[in-house]
């Protein structure tokens, strides 16, 4: 994230979130070490050490993050609109009334020792299963993170859709790929 976007953000959450700085923590401080906690998923030690805060008030401020963050998410999340008849994009042509791509990935991630087993990929790799949903925009509408790297997408998939505000697929919309094999590798 560049010092633009950084402000930008840390500017949105003041004025629409109304996340307030302290007497002893401004809010670019606060948002920099949620963003840190997010990015990097290091302990609470780990940032009362780089950031020189006690562990106590590096839990509050987080918190009080992202209780700010889910008050904005109608600002934040953008809803997907779908592809018209029209469309010019040669990626998206084919897919009449669809709301984007859906794909999962595999994102490499440190465990203990003892959960290995269960996060290690048919390809031997320590890693974490996220299932994601783009617009044609390129923005992300949902993603799921957190599966295992030996879950099977289909399980990821179908947690997804079970959960109480997970994701929405409206059964007309759904898209045989089978019939656009040439199209499908552009997502």
């Amino acid at each position: 994230m560049n010092r633009s976007s950084f402000t930008k953000l840390c500017c949105m959450l003041k004025s629409e979130g109304g996340l307030k700085g302290t007497r002893y923590m401004e809010v670019d401080e606060q948002v920099a070490i949620s963003l840190h906690l997010l990015a990097h998923h290091v302990k609470n030690r780990t940032i009362q050490f780089r950031f020189k805060r006690s562990g106590e008030t590096i839990s509050r401020h987080f918190s009080l993050f992202l209780n700010v963050v889910i008050h904005l998410q109608n600002v934040l999340f953008e809803n997907p609109e779908p592809i018209t008849a029209g469309s010019i994009d040669w990626r998206w042509k084919w897919f009449k009334n669809c709301l984007g791509a859906l794909d999962g990935t595999h994102i490499k991630v440190r465990v203990p020792t003892e959960d290995r087993p269960r996060y290690r990929t048919r390809k031997g790799e320590i890693a974490t299963n996220v299932l994601a949903a783009c617009s044609q925009n390129m923005q992300f509408t949902y993603v799921l993170s957190g599966w295992e790297g030996s879950a099977a997408d289909s399980r990821v998939l179908r947690d997804a859709i079970t959960r109480e505000n997970g994701l929405k697929v409206s059964h007309g919309l759904l898209i045989n790929f089978s019939k656009y094999p040439k199209y499908f590798t552009v997502f």
